[in-house]
């Protein structure tokens, strides 16, 4: 439940703190007090959204922060799941800077705001005049049936698993549309592989064919050269190495009687060893280059092969032919993994969707089992409220594929006057209805849920006299089992609180501000009697107010 409210630099709030207390709270006064305000006040450390205008100085900060006290409602787990230090007396803060940029706190860890949002759902509930506005929508209306018949919990799994169910739908479709599109160019790829692998390429011999090419082009020039060579050398009658014979021959007659001369020679006969090993080296190549026309022909087509496969895939050489067998091998892997991928969520999708067939069917069996006590249950509250002839429906319409909803959609069909068939409740409720009817369906469903704190804004629309007493008498009794915070309007509600607070304006001198003041019970009297009177508090309004606080 919350204990505090603390408020400062919020529209009007200047500064204030609130006491607050378990049973039923009433909050009056004047209209434009700023009643309104507090629930705004409120609704920031609910997680709702804020910019700058709602600081009252726009030079300082505004703050927002209440105590909760909530031992007793199983929060531990929630707290344990987001890594927050559980305390049973929790704080939650806001903080709002001259710029608008927001901060918020639980516990004084920051959080995110749809953080602070899902624990402020837990904590407090927040019916207003707008409020009355979601008894039209179909989601309210499902969710109110399952909270009555026990299913929010459970419902909300299966919306876990149907959400994850729809996501990988679309993922399947995405990846059967990009299968679809790649079906023809796969086709080409693999005529574009084969093609390549079967033309057996390796690394180099680009090089060596062209190489290999070029000699056994040029045999004829090259055997040529190289018999001149030898015959220079080594093989004519006058070559080379005789001469190099003869110069060694008279060098050693001189080197008896020089000793420079016999180095010489020394050297002579090495280059002669060297030039002998030059002459064997051309005489076996001479040999071995021979002209062969079928290795020509067969160098020439393999190289004619290599140049167009080059020329089709604008690759400079072999090397980059070979990388691009890789990449064509890497995208057909990729169409196999996509297959796979395809088959696997098929897969997954049939396993969940049977699993959300049983949830579903679980879920539409006890709503069909809530519905006559459900209905039953708000005709008779509404009788209490002076609806006697009212008529309530719940319509479950049954569809055979699970949905967002499950099984079922669930429609509120409502009628207040005998003589008038039950319709939407939109078409046939009145002001005054909707909000009798919207207090019925939060009375029943409070005391399945037993939230902390229930907060009810002027809930009394549309309604007065004995029906006046009567939704006091159910906030009342709804405020046994959980806080019951109500601004009213009407003294018969008023009366019905433990806990009376005042909501009021002051003038300064420059600026209006709105204040709230928990009432003594003398000052209720007065107030109450405020309520029923015109300008002058009359000795009759008096009497009643205290009737009504007595009461």
């Amino acid at each position: 439940m919350l204990r505090k409210l603390s408020i400062d630099n919020y529209i009007l709030i200047h500064d204030m703190e609130i006491e607050l207390y378990p049973g039923l709270s009433v909050v009056t006064g004047e209209t434009g007090s700023g009643k309104s305000i507090l629930l705004g006040a409120l609704s920031l450390i609910l997680g709702q959204r804020a910019d700058t205008s709602s600081l009252l100085d726009k030079s300082g900060k505004c703050i927002v922060e209440g105590i909760f006290q909530i031992n007793g409602y199983g929060l531990e787990q929630f707290f344990a799941l987001h890594d927050l230090d559980y305390d049973d007396t929790t704080v939650l803060r806001r903080e709002i800077n001259q710029n608008g940029k927001s901060r918020a706190f639980i516990n004084d860890t920051p959080v995110n705001l749809t953080l602070l949002k899902e624990l402020g759902d837990k904590l407090v509930n927040i019916h207003s005049q707008n409020s009355v506005i979601t008894l039209n929508d179909a989601d309210f209306q499902m969710a109110i049936l399952d909270s009555y018949a026990g299913q929010t919990e459970v419902f909300k799994g299966y919306q876990l698993g149907f959400r994850r169910y729809s996501q990988m739908k679309r993922e399947l479709e995405d990846y059967k549309i990009t299968e679809a599109r790649s079906k023809g160019e796969l086709d080409y790829y693999r005529f574009l592989l084969e093609e390549l692998v079967k033309a057996s390429l390796k690394e180099g011999e680009q090089e060596e064919s062209e190489q290999r090419l070029d000699i056994l082009s040029h045999t004829e020039e090259i055997k040529g050269s190289l018999f001149a060579a030898a015959e220079k050398v080594g093989r004519a009658e006058i070559n080379i190495l005789s001469m190099l014979n003869e110069v060694i021959a008279g060098l050693l007659t001189a080197s008896k009687f020089h000793p420079a001369i016999e180095e010489l020679t020394s050297r002579l006969k090495n280059d002669q060893i060297d030039i002998k090993d030059i002459l064997k080296e051309i005489e076996k190549l001479e040999e071995e280059v021979q002209f062969d026309p079928e290795e020509i022909q067969r160098l020439t087509q393999r190289m004619d092969l290599i140049y167009r496969l080059e020329k089709k895939h604008s690759s400079p050489n072999v090397g980059e032919l070979l990388k691009l067998i890789k990449n064509i091998e890497n995208k057909l892997n990729e169409d196999d993994n996509l297959e796979l991928k395809i088959k696997s969520i098929e897969a997954e999708l049939e396993q969940i969707y049977q699993k959300l067939m049983q949830e579903a069917i679980l879920i539409s069996k006890a709503r069909k089992t809530a519905k006559p006590e459900f209905e039953k249950e708000i005709e008779s509250r509404l009788s209490q409220l002076g609806m006697p002839a009212s008529k309530f429906i719940v319509d479950i319409i049954s569809n055979k594929e699970p949905g967002t909803g499950g099984l079922d959609e669930v429609k509120f069909l409502f009628s207040a006057n005998k003589g008038i068939a039950a319709n939407e409740v939109s078409k046939v409720a009145s002001g005054g209805e909707l909000s009798r009817l919207m207090l019925t369906v939060k009375s029943m469903v409070s005391r399945k849920n037993l939230l902390p704190t229930i907060i009810f804004d002027e809930i009394d629309n549309g309604v007065s006299g004995d029906i006046a007493g009567k939704v006091g008498a159910i906030l009342k009794k709804m405020s046994a089992e959980m806080q019951v915070i109500v601004i009213t309007h009407l003294p018969q509600i008023a009366g019905k609180g433990e806990h009376h607070y005042n909501v009021y304006k002051s003038e300064g001198i420059d600026i209006t501000t709105t204040l709230m003041r928990k009432l003594k019970n003398s000052e209720r009297v007065e107030e109450i009697a405020r309520m029923m009177s015109n300008e002058n508090i009359s000795p009759a309004a008096l009497r009643t107010a205290k009737e009504l606080l007595a009461n």
